[in-house]
């Protein structure tokens, strides 16, 4: 009989590798000759060098076996004295053996229960609530309408017609899952014939169609925060779609839309408005009243002022879900011409254009700079 190779060597680690460098070793040595992977010439060698992998962990991720092993050697670990799946140290492997598992063919999905059924969590919900400004700015409580899942009345939630009850699920035998065979894996999988439910329902509830629950309507409190923003979210916890095999239910999500403002345009916690001012304010100067979220506000304009002109309402705008003071109200001024005027007023107009016009660009600021530029751009 040929000496067997030592174990350490054969998983390419030093004697003092810790366990998560021999398991790491391990899962790598598995990976790259797993049977499943090597086909055709090379698999009869793929496939000892697995099993000697396999071996030699199953060796040195036992404490009491590793010991043992260096001490006396292959000797102390008589192959005869190891069991299968079920003897002393199998915990570790199956450790490694699902890490391995879920490399190479993807893990499962959702948790399990002590029954051995697959519970998965329901989905989520999205809602879409329209709401102005000025609810925005201050809160408000609200109320929507959103689907519920009740238990069906007829057959009390069983989904089984009255006086008939489900059975214990002859394939998975109620466990919910089934063994299947990947090579020299056993995977587990959802059992295909009750979807993990561990029962069948041979008469299904009329009323239901065999879901035991029944989709509903039902209101729902909701508090939009002062500040909230356009696209920002409001989770309601437990109120999504409801699990699958007593799983937790989805949660709500509240997605804010703010309705555009006839005066207001919302920039994080600023605003912004255009006032319109007359000529005659602009150019001589004076005081105005402008509309804020609190009332009406006076700004001072100067004489001379131009349109595009920007005014600082400081603490004018929003305090914002998170901000700690609220943000400023931008007034943007717009200089209106007048129109619709009558014969003396146009006649003033054109006194005044040429009184203007002897005054030279003294009366224009930005006259002069713009008949350059356009002058250099002609040119």
């Amino acid at each position: 009989m040929a000496t067997k190779r030592d174990y350490y060597e054969t998983l390419g680690v030093p004697k003092n590798a810790s366990e998560e460098e021999i398991k790491k070793a391990y899962r790598k040595l598995a990976m790259k000759h797993h049977p499943d992977r090597n086909q055709g010439d090379g698999s009869k060698d793929a496939e000892a060098k697995f099993k000697d992998a396999k071996e030699a962990y199953e060796m040195l991720s036992d404490p009491q076996k590793r010991a043992a092993y260096d001490q006396y050697g292959h000797a102390g670990v008589d192959p005869n004295m190891r069991g299968g799946p079920g003897a002393e140290g199998f915990g570790g492997f199956a450790e490694a053996f699902g890490d391995i598992f879920g490399d190479v063919f993807g893990g499962a999905r959702g948790g399990r229960q002590a029954s051995g059924r697959q519970v998965f969590r329901g989905g989520d919900l999205s809602y879409a609530m329209e709401i102005t400004l000025e609810e925005a700015a201050d809160g408000k409580d609200a109320q929507i309408r959103i689907p519920s899942w009740d238990d069906c009345a007829t057959c009390s939630g069983s989904g089984a017609k009255p006086g008939t009850k489900p059975i214990t699920c002859t394939t998975c035998h109620g466990a919910g899952a089934v063994q299947m065979r990947q090579g020299f894996f056993s995977v587990q999988q959802t059992c295909p014939q009750c979807h993990g439910t561990g029962k069948i329902i041979p008469e299904p509830c009329a009323t239901c169609h065999g879901q035991g629950k029944i989709k509903n309507n039902k209101t729902l409190e909701v508090k939009i925060p002062a500040g909230i923003d356009d696209g920002m979210r409001i989770r309601s916890t437990g109120n999504g779609e409801p699990g699958t095999n007593g799983g937790p239910p989805g949660d709500l999500y509240i997605e804010i839309r703010l309705k555009k403002h006839e005066l207001f345009e919302r920039d994080g916690d600023d605003l912004h408005c255009v006032v319109p001012v007359s000529i005659t304010t602009a150019a001589l100067g004076g005081e105005i009243n402008v509309p804020t979220l609190k009332g009406a506000a006076a700004i001072d304009i100067p004489e001379g002022t131009q349109s595009g002109k920007q005014f600082r309402l400081r603490g004018k705008g929003i305090k914002g879900v998170r901000g700690s003071y609220p943000g400023d109200l931008y007034c943007h001024v717009r200089v209106e011409t007048p129109v619709k005027l009558t014969e003396h007023q146009r006649k003033l107009v054109k006194e005044l254009d040429e009184s203007l016009k002897k005054g030279g660009n003294k009366h224009s600021p930005t006259d002069k700079g713009w008949f350059d530029k356009a002058k250099e751009f002609f040119s």
